[in-house]
């Protein structure tokens, strides 16, 4: 869509209210720049009455900023990012866009289904990440809908199609991002296929509840993550197969530990493969029917309070440790190391190659489902 295009759909469109009065979450739609071929970039601003709210652009369809109150009422972007699409596209990185087909690493970025190998995009030395060079996060999605009432929406779809980085079948993709008044947003994932195929979807999201810019990065922070396991990794970062107990170890969050506890803990061989954290929880509750506790973030320093919720089984918490300082993002802010920390519910790393993890398996006439929230609170 052109920007002319767009003014003239934007000149036919109404608000969506729902009937009695006004809306309790509003959702306001805007351009928010063009891709080097014209193609316009939108952003739909998700507003609810408590003064949390959520942009979403419709290139990766990404949260660009996520603007939340602490105990005094101060409001503070909470994510990290870029202002321009320039920007994203220039310099790009895994902040906070919409992540396929299959979200963290494949092992030697192949895989096979029904004896059938298939050799998909590298781009983590010999292995996939994230989808590959081109997944995902780096098309530009279709804003299909927008509407106001007890939960604003935005609906984003995409068609990925047959061998789309190297994947089998056609696959059409849903993701409607839902705010309600009390700071719940909700990410609803779906995916259909003409062809068997893998799929694990995740929103990709760098927080710091201090705010953009925060001189103490995230290190002043308390992490909870209820998880009596992790999949350690090889020095490809790629799970080992083992289910490993966290108990003594600076992998055990089931308490809270407080961010700067154990980062550089060079004792432990994880730590100095991860540089920091960059692993998969394996959580105790497992794949459920509703949304679950995956992680809980606290700061105490402004009050403001992050709980990840998923059906996943997995969560996989990257401690933002190949931030390096060399990328300006949002507000001129320089980025480092631990500047925004990522809490990405998901099937395991590797799962394609691990039956032992279970399925990612999708086929015909199924269709795939992943329901996670960000929801943001204060306390005294």
């Amino acid at each position: 869509m052109t920007k002319g295009q767009w003014i003239g759909l934007m000149a036919g469109a109404s608000a969506l209210v729902p009937a009695g009065g006004a809306a309790a979450a509003t959702a306001e739609r805007s351009v928010f720049g063009e891709m080097p071929d014209g193609e316009v970039v939108e952003a739909v601003t998700l507003s609810g009455e408590n003064g949390v709210s959520v942009r979403v652009i419709t290139l990766g369809a990404t949260i660009q900023s996520f603007n939340a109150p602490g105990r005094d009422g101060a409001i503070a972007d909470i994510t990290i990012g870029y202002d321009t699409v320039e920007d994203y596209l220039e310099r790009p990185n895994y902040w906070g866009q919409t992540i396929g087909r299959y979200a963290n690493r494949v092992a030697g970025a192949r895989f096979s289904l029904d004896g059938k190998t298939y050799q998909v995009s590298q781009n983590d030395g010999e292995n996939s990440l994230h989808g590959g060079a081109e997944g995902f996060d780096k098309r530009n999605w279709t804003l299909e809908s927008v509407a106001d009432g007890e939960r604003a929406s935005a609906v984003f779809t995409l068609r990925s199609p047959d061998g789309d980085q190297g994947y089998p079948g056609n696959l059409d993709v849903r993701v409607v991002y839902s705010l309600d008044e009390h700071g719940a947003l909700t990410i609803d994932f779906s995916a259909t296929t003409d062809a068997p195929t893998v799929v694990n979807l995740t929103n990709h999201a760098l927080f710091n509840l201090g705010g953009n810019g925060w001189p103490y990065g995230t290190y002043d922070q308390r992490l909870t993550i209820p998880a009596s396991r992790y999949t350690p990794v090889d020095g490809g970062l790629i799970p080992t197969g083992e289910l490993r107990t966290v108990e003594g170890t600076v992998f055990d969050f089931r308490a809270g530990r407080m961010l700067h506890d154990g980062i550089r803990q060079a004792q432990d061989e994880q730590i100095m493969l991860g540089r920091g954290w960059d692993h998969n929880w394996v959580l105790d509750k497992g794949r459920t029917a509703q949304p679950e506790l995956a992680a809980r973030v606290e700061h105490d320093g402004s009050g403001r309070v992050l709980e990840v919720l998923t059906t996943e089984p997995g969560v996989q918490f990257y401690s933002g440790n190949f931030i390096d300082g060399t990328l300006t993002g949002k507000d001129g802010v320089l980025y480092r190391m631990g500047d925004g920390i990522a809490l990405e519910p998901q099937m395991f790393p590797d799962t394609p190659n691990q039956p032992t993890f279970g399925s990612a398996r999708l086929d015909p006439g199924e269709t795939y489902l992943h329901t996670m929230i960000y929801r943001v609170s204060s306390k005294n």
